[in-house]
């Protein structure tokens, strides 16, 4: 991956000034870069990765493995593409081993989990089967630690 890819996954708050003295290049090099970047869709967007037991504790988040039977000419895409377009989805993927799209789901109850899959997922055309699965703990997401590192005293004598 790029240098200054990188450097803006890990943090993309960082300034054009930053990123040209970490890279030695001059700041007007690097903002025409990222816009080239941004034009041709290398780079789809920022986010921010936040504590959600602080700040949305009322989420429940969940991953749906999917079992589909693909469409001629367009495979996945479709169904992806129709999954993809609800809200309350965080993230799709064509997948392999024994199910073929994993789903990344935030909803406020398990009971609009439940909803969306049986009401929203399960009745879409060439949706064989469903597993849920829900989150009980996040320790990283996007490389960025969520827990404390502390000492785990079990392990120490």
């Amino acid at each position: 991956m790029d240098r200054l890819l990188k450097l803006l996954k890990t943090n993309a708050r960082l300034s054009n000034a930053e990123l040209a003295v970490m890279l030695g290049r001059s700041e007007e090099d690097i903002a025409a870069e990222i816009k080239r970047l941004e034009d041709t869709g290398v780079i789809k967007g920022y986010s921010t990765v936040f504590d959600e037991e602080i700040v949305a504790k009322d989420y429940v988040m969940a991953v749906i493995e999917l079992k589909v039977t693909p469409k001629a000419q367009v495979g996945y895409d479709e169904i992806a593409r129709h999954i993809a377009s609800y809200p309350e989805v965080e993230s799709v993927y064509l997948v392999s081993g024994g199910y073929d799209l994993s789903v990344t789901l935030r909803c406020r109850t398990l009971k609009e989990v439940s909803d969306y899959v049986a009401q929203r997922l399960a009745t879409i055309d060439g949706v064989v089967s469903t597993t849920t699965h829900f989150f009980l703990q996040k320790y990283k997401e996007s490389g960025i630690m969520l827990i404390a590192e502390d000492a785990d005293e079990r392990t120490m004598q």
